[in-house]
């Protein structure tokens, strides 16, 4: 019999790169599909997650045990293989014949089932070459070619990240995407206290239930007073608190956008790209619900996301608007504007299983494109004196350090205003962007947390 969980693997690593399915969302239909909770849903998880992520090394290890292209299997096939391959080299506790067994038995229920023996064949011979390929695929990552398959990621990104960031720190990025991702969490203000006595308070809740937290720590700005990061299991009291409105799931480095923005009570805040209200509700509370968040998002769905979190947790001072960021709509006058733009989310990998294998170097040429117009119309309704954050969740300096110049270069035209770069690298030197010293970016492998880009500019007034 085939394991419920790991049919569902295998449904969700069929669904992602036969249909182009989203992982994630594949995933929770088939879960609630087969009714899979608890250890097996877990299990599943892992197994399909870690598939995907490891896609260009098992290929490989494919390649070198089958003597032929990845590309000359039927889908059916590669699927099994990968998810057997994944088994038998990186997930630890499965018993060899029970990975073989179950890839076997999942190809006999498909169109493939005469490529059976097939599988079986070459997941054998994996158990008996093991120690081999994982020295002759994992052991080297001195090249952006070999590293694109020790660490199982597009030779562009590879090659990109080498040119932008040198050897060493390719290297570890590449690696970070690998491991899970840090889990952090923004804590609700309750109303009267400061954000400190909050925070203690809910994570002395969090000790009596058994949940090991923190105070988020690192250099200003990863430390804001309203984050903690989560270093054991969640168990049921983690979601309850997310459902009641008390605490929000935010990486730390998400939250420093807010923290470098620092809205104050009473100003009018303007969000572009607001879409799906993490950052919309964590400027709010800042605000101590009193003066007024101006939030857009183009999309409708992610747009009720926002006003939803606003709703969960309370808050009456956010507007949400449906309306491209990049074109004029809204009166100028706001004291601070974050553009928390669309990007290549080349940060994220590490909670994104399937991000790295949607992504192209067309993608972020077109991103490019949008980023730039929504930067200028943030400028513009920007007031003399204000402030304008201008972040993104990727690493790439063609959407980062070269945007903020490309901005600087026009500012003072008559389309876009004059506009002056905080030097936030001064504050937080060990943060600086490797092309713009001036703002920040913040990296997986070396800050444990989501990699973010930070730009701060001020309007002379």
């Amino acid at each position: 019999m085939i394991a419920q969980s790991r049919a569902l693997a295998f449904a969700t690593i069929r669904a992602t790169f036969e249909d182009g399915a989203f992982a994630e969302r594949a995933f929770r239909a088939g879960a609630e599909e087969r009714g899979l909770v608890g250890r097996d849903r877990a299990q599943a998880q892992r197994l399909a997650y870690g598939a995907i992520q490891r896609r260009a090394t098992l290929d490989a290890a494919i390649e070198r045990l089958a003597d032929r292209s990845t590309r000359l299997l039927d889908p059916p096939v590669l699927a099994a293989l990968r998810l057997g391959l994944y088994e038998l080299l990186f997930a630890d506790g499965t018993p060899d014949h029970a990975a073989v067994d179950q890839a076997v038995e999942l190809v006999k229920g498909t169109d493939a089932a005469h490529a059976s023996g097939f599988v079986n064949a070459i997941l054998r011979r994996a158990t008996r070459e093991r120690e081999e390929l994982r020295a002759a695929l994992l052991a080297d990552d001195s090249t952006p070619e070999t590293a694109a398959v020790a660490h199982s990621a597009p030779l562009w990104l590879a090659r990109m990240w080498w040119e932008e960031l040198g050897a060493e720190a390719a290297r570890t990025l590449l690696a970070a995407a690998n491991q899970p991702a840090e889990v952090a969490m923004r804590v609700s203000r309750v109303a009267g206290e400061p954000i400190e006595a909050s925070r203690e308070a809910l994570l002395a809740r969090l000790a009596e239930a058994g949940v090991e937290a923190r105070a988020a720590a690192g250099p200003w700005p990863l430390a804001p007073p309203e984050q903690i990061v989560v270093s054991s299991r969640l168990g049921e009291v983690v979601p309850a608190l997310v459902a009641a409105g008390e605490l929000t799931p935010q990486s730390r480095a998400s939250a420093a956008v807010v923290e470098v923005l620092d809205p104050q009570p009473g100003e009018q805040v303007l969000d572009l790209c607001a879409g799906p209200g993490t950052k919309t509700g964590q400027i709010a509370t800042r605000m101590e619900n009193r003066g007024e968040v101006i939030s857009v998002e183009l999309d409708p769905a992610r747009a009720e996301e926002v006003a939803g979190q606003a709703r969960r947790l309370g808050l009456h001072n956010v507007t949400v608007i449906e309306a491209d960021a990049t074109k004029p709509g809204m009166a100028p006058g706001f004291d601070r504007i974050l553009l928390d733009a669309p990007c290549s989310d080349l940060g994220t990998l590490a909670s994104r299983p399937d991000a790295r294998w949607r992504k192209t170097p067309r993608t972020i040429e077109r991103l490019v494109e949008v980023q730039a117009a929504a930067l200028r119309n943030a400028a513009t309704r920007l007031r003399p004196g204000g402030t304008l954050v201008y972040s993104t969740c990727t690493i790439s300096q063609r959407e980062n350090e070269e945007r903020v110049a490309a901005l600087l270069i026009e500012a003072g035209s008559r389309e876009v205003p004059e506009l002056e770069l905080d030097d936030l690298g001064a504050l937080a030197p060990g943060l600086s962007a490797p092309a713009e010293p001036r703002a920040l970016q913040i990296r997986p492998d070396r800050d444990r947390s989501t990699g973010f880009f930070i730009a701060r500019f001020r309007r002379p007034g």
